[in-house]
């Protein structure tokens, strides 16, 4: 069966003026790969790898450059252009690929990258989306504590950021969760923190528990030591002066203190902390 948005593996089925025609070998569907993409030496019977799409007059056609994607799947691509019905992007093929301005979740620049899922809409057309949400499954095969990626598509104010998992699953980072300035397409390494009761994923950019003691534990030897030993910090700091600063949470700085204490690496102070002598 020939799908389109899909690498595809298919036979040659016969020659012609104008190229090659394939298909499975199973069936008599047949599409043309054009004759500038014909290697040499091809014959009858071969097997080619292709990827399947629309050429300008909406034909179905075979190429052998294959894309930054396929249906289902989601990417980071660059917007090419511009236009009062969309934009579209660069994605591997000479045709750019289109993103309808319904599909826009806001306005786009040229030269800007976006996050994307490709899909075929309602006249069979490859295009691209930026709304992810009512084509990601709840089904995902993580369970809490592994890891995993994704695109972060869209955040939402008292929510946090949403984003799709391996371009395939729901995931959210909780609110309090997220790092000042991370941007929309942006490709994000997350911790499974839970999984909800309808399958969506609870994620968190932050370690395990004992492991990001350790990481937030060297952000604050490293930030002491370019503030010259001290700091004014403490239990008595705002949570948001916290995060603005250690990109921490105020537990996590807490625990992070404790160590750092316990180990002898710094002291309390009435202003805030200090590196011991022996670590400046």
């Amino acid at each position: 069966m020939l799908e389109l948005g899909k690498r595809q593996t298919l036979v040659v089925k016969r020659t012609a003026p104008q190229g090659i025609y394939l298909g499975p070998a199973d069936t008599d569907e047949a599409v043309l790969l054009p004759k500038a993409e014909v290697p040499a030496g091809t014959r009858r019977g071969d097997a080619l790898e292709v990827f399947l799409y629309k050429d300008a007059q909406a034909r179905p056609i075979a190429t052998r450059r294959m894309p930054a994607f396929s249906v289902g799947e989601a990417a980071v691509l660059p917007v090419a252009s511009v236009t009062k019905a969309g934009a579209f992007l660069k994605w591997g093929l000479m045709k750019d690929l289109y993103l309808p301005r319904r599909e826009m979740t806001r306005p786009l620049e040229v030269g800007e990258t976006v996050a994307v899922l490709l899909t075929v809409d309602r006249t069979e057309r490859l295009c691209a989306t930026m709304k992810f949400y009512s084509h990601l499954s709840s089904e995902a095969p993580y369970q809490e504590d592994d890891d995993v990626s994704g695109y972060l598509y869209e955040i939402r104010e008292n929510l946090g950021g949403l984003v799709a998992v391996d371009g395939k699953y729901h995931g959210l980072i909780p609110e309090r969760e997220m790092l000042p300035g991370l941007l929309t397409g942006t490709e994000v390494s997350c911790r499974v923190a839970g999984v909800r009761r309808d399958g969506k994923l609870v994620l968190s950019l932050r370690q395990r528990a004992a492991a990001q003691r350790g990481s937030d534990a060297a952000v604050i030897l490293e930030a002491l030591r370019k503030a010259g030993g001290t700091l004014p910090v403490g239990d008595h700091t705002d949570p948001e002066e916290i995060r603005a600063r250690f990109f921490m949470s105020k537990a996590g700085f807490k625990r992070a203190l404790g160590m750092l204490y316990k180990e002898g690496k710094i002291v309390f102070t009435d202003d805030g902390i200090a590196l011991t002598e022996e670590k400046k």
